[in-house]
């Protein structure tokens, strides 16, 4: 008798703190719908025309919650395919949006994204303090993404230190300026999610870069 009174207690006590669910929007609208109904006036009935466009409501309020819910797990689906395909790049390279160069080895890389082509392009790479060490000519380019390559060297030939360097493009057409954006190189260590659920890729000391700034895989 004791083993049974004790679970009819904690059933009792389960249900009495198992909230009821709450009603959809649709069931909410046809609440009032039927509410309404019932409190009409009878010498002023609704007609069928006022009928129609509240059933009419109801149905595009459901199936605008139905839309949400369905936009809200597609959402979350590709999110998670997102994911698992950005898990593909660890290991390589990418270009992605900045100015900043990794000097490691002699050597770093970098690129530009041209707007149109040049006649003249100059890359200027300046240290932690912001003083110019050596200028690229890297003569005539065409529009679109090019590779830049420094060999780790200054104007006056001496080898720079390893570390982070940052660098500025001037190019021109026939004395005229060209758009010349600045693009870091970067090896994909890991994936990481970021602010807002987006997926971003790990670029080491370069930091993190949402996937969808990628311009270049190498």
């Amino acid at each position: 008798m004791t083993a049974v009174s004790s679970t009819t207690a904690a059933t009792s006590a389960a249900a009495a703190t198992t909230k009821p669910a709450e009603p959809s929007i649709g069931d909410r609208f046809l609440k009032l719908l039927v509410t309404q109904l019932k409190n009409q006036d009878p010498l002023s009935p609704m007609d069928n025309a006022q009928l129609t466009s509240q059933l009419a409501q109801i149905s595009t309020v459901t199936g605008i919650t139905q839309l949400n819910d369905t936009m809200t797990s597609l959402s979350a689906s590709l999110g998670s395919n997102q994911y698992l395909q950005a898990a593909n790049l660890v290991g390589h390279n990418v270009l992605v949006p900045g100015n900043k160069l990794q000097l490691a080895g002699g050597a770093a890389t970098g690129g530009i994204n041209m707007s149109a082509a040049a006649d003249s392009v100059v890359v200027s790479v300046s240290d932690a303090s912001g003083r110019v060490v050596r200028k690229i000519d890297m003569g005539a380019q065409e529009a679109g993404p090019q590779k830049l390559s420094w060999d780790g060297k200054t104007d006056s030939g001496a080898a720079a230190a390893p570390g982070l360097y940052s660098f500025t493009v001037a190019a021109t057409q026939g004395g005229t300026a060209v758009t010349a954006d600045a693009l870091m190189s970067g090896h994909v260590d890991g994936v990481v999610v970021g602010t807002g659920g987006t997926t971003q890729v790990q670029l080491g000391q370069l930091g993190r870069a949402d996937l969808s700034s990628i311009i270049q895989i190498n």
